[in-house]
């Protein structure tokens, strides 16, 4: 295994690796073995006291697993792939985990030094592949290098603006023979992860936050990657601002917070999107102004000044002209603002805020979760769940409307309770995203919202599942549809229905397969029976199948390209789109 030099421990390469990684404080490594990682593989087994190895069911799975896990615990998730195919198959997730902050490293086999460039068996050029969508990429040679760059991928993933790191490892390295020496980094001279932010552009900010008459708060996942949720809350406290949450920034706040106003965006809450077109002032934290956010962004927040706290400097200025940038971390600035502001009892628009909600309560939300006649809409199931689970749950969410339905109608109480496939929109995230989150949180419950299409993108995790025992809630929305293509199709190009209707499998005979417990429910007076059921044990899987109203569709809706204010609340007004 190892021999001793002159008093000191020389291990393999791939010895090297894990003991790095577990000095890195990773306990857990989703991955899949193949013939270019097989000798990490090989003396995994010496460490299985230390680390836990979690055998996906394809890579894809892994890297989503680990976002999930990274996303629940506000730690780093590691995977671990052979290379070729395997190292392709965590591309997916690469991309997801770069466009949402999501700090992952990722360490995938490579061909030995002499064979690359020569198209060997299984071969690519990763670190070409993926040097686009990764904060760094880099490909370990020699057994010398391995600490090195290990712990400087995981202050890469882990410092500043979050997110994943690509380790190329080639057989020479694994296999070769070096010192262990407890290698660390903490600095990088090139890399300035949290910047410091202007004390001027603090000052500025505060006296226009001080001088508005309608002031709106907007926020993001960059509150919960710098923990800056107390630091908000002290804010909205101070100066008594409304305040509205991105969809990777939802459980920031408390849904009973009284700043809350919901969520922004194209099925955002009526009221978030009114005040922004209505404000004069909008001070936007730890976002970055996505096109999903703004609508068209000529007619966005045009009545107001704009004030952007953010930790990466390109984001600023980037799609919204920014009248003040403050360059730092949210935890920080926000500390510094709360010091700065006057406190505030009230603001001129008040009472316009309290119509927008009414507005919303009554046109929308009220007939979307509330019983009707014929099958349950699949907004009712969603705040059957957040009943049920006190808004303690964490929610993960595939892509589609089961996504944005979770995301209207669940309850937060706490923060790290919403994990779900933004920038990218990640069909096939959610099975094994919700596996890490239950990995990193045993003692949370974890609901997992997912349509029939995204159910089968990565169904095979439910082996995972299986051989782990792992604990999650699977709620599948069955509508027999790609419901948000549909929904497109419906609203803007003329219900010409082109490739979105899906034959399904009998889900019980899944289940009963992998030997989940589940629950099929159709009529409504079996729905919370059917949830408690599900909820009573939380360390056993379960798939609860709810068959949902077909034609079911997600509003209110700011249809692409129109203003954040042009917010559809019926199917009455829809257009044909793309013609």
């Amino acid at each position: 295994m190892d021999y001793v030099t002159k008093n000191k421990v020389s291990l393999s390469g791939a010895e090297i690796l894990l003991e790095s990684l577990i000095n890195h404080g990773v306990d857990t490594v989703f991955g899949y073995p193949g013939g270019q990682i097989v000798n990490v593989y090989d003396k995994l087994p010496l460490y299985e006291d230390r680390l836990h190895h979690i055998l996906v069911r394809h890579e894809q799975g892994a890297i989503h697993a680990a976002q999930g896990y990274a996303r629940a615990s506000h730690r780093i998730g590691a995977v671990m792939v052979t290379s070729g195919p395997g190292a392709t198959n965590v591309v997916t997730g690469i991309a997801d985990a770069m466009i949402d902050s999501t700090p992952v490293v990722v360490v995938a086999g490579q061909v030995g030094t002499k064979l690359l460039g020569t198209d060997a068996f299984q071969e690519t050029d990763f670190i070409g592949l993926t040097s686009p969508i990764s904060k760094w990429a880099y490909q370990i040679r020699r057994t010398e290098d391995i600490e090195w760059a290990v712990s400087r991928a995981f202050y890469i993933a882990g410092s500043g603006r979050p997110g994943p790191v690509v380790l190329d490892f080639t057989r020479d390295a694994q296999v070769g023979m070096a010192e262990l020496k407890g290698t660390t980094c903490d600095f990088i001279r090139s890399y300035r992860p949290i910047p410091e932010p202007s004390e001027e552009s603090m000052r500025i900010a505060a006296s226009m936050i001080n001088k508005a008459k309608k002031p709106f708060l907007v926020y993001g996942h960059g509150i919960i990657l710098s923990e800056a949720e107390k630091e908000l809350e002290a804010f909205l406290d101070k100066s008594n601002i409304p305040a509205g949450s991105t969809l990777l920034g939802l459980s920031a706040l408390s849904t009973d917070n009284p700043h809350y106003k919901g969520m922004l965006g194209m099925h955002g809450n009526l009221a978030t999107n009114t005040l922004t077109q209505r404000c004069d002032l909008l001070i936007a934290v730890g976002m970055r102004f996505d096109d999903r956010v703004t609508g068209n962004v000529s007619t966005y927040a045009k009545n107001a000044k704009i004030i952007h706290i953010d930790i990466d400097e390109s984001e600023i200025g980037k799609i919204i002209k920014t009248d003040v940038g403050i360059l730092g971390d949210a935890k920080h600035v926000l500390s510094r603002l709360t010091e700065l502001i006057d406190k505030r009892e009230s603001y001129d628009w008040q009472m316009e805020d309290i119509m927008c909600n009414a507005v919303e309560k009554h046109k929308v939300i009220d007939p979307e979760i509330n019983p009707g006649e014929g099958y349950i809409n699949p907004g009712e199931v969603v705040a059957r769940v957040a009943d049920k689970t006190e808004g303690k749950a964490i929610v993960v969410t595939d892509v589609g409307q089961n996504q944005m339905l979770a995301a209207r109608y669940s309850r937060f109480a706490q923060s790290r309770s919403m994990i779900t496939s933004g920038g990218l929109g990640t069909m096939g995230f959610g099975i094994p995203a919700a596996m890490g989150a239950k990995v990193a949180m045993p003692d949370r419950q974890v609901c997992l919202f997912v349509g029939d299409g995204g159910m089968q993108m990565t169904i095979q995790e439910l082996g995972t599942i299986m051989q782990e025992g792992i604990g999650l809630k699977i709620i599948l929305l069955n509508n027999n549809w790609l419901g948000n293509v549909r929904q497109w199709q419906e609203l803007f190009y003329g219900e010409r229905y082109s490739a979105t209707r899906m034959v399904n499998p009998d889900y019980g005979k899944i289940a009963s397969a992998y030997d989940i417990d589940y629950a099929f429910v159709e009529k409504r007076e079996d729905l919370l029976p059917a949830i408690d059921k599900m909820l009573s044990d939380p360390t056993k899987p379960f798939i609860l199948e709810v068959h949902v109203k077909e034609s079911s569709l997600v509003f209110p809706m700011i249809a692409p390209g129109r203003s954040v204010d042009e917010i559809m609340l019926t199917s009455d007004e829809s257009f044909e789109y793309g013609n």
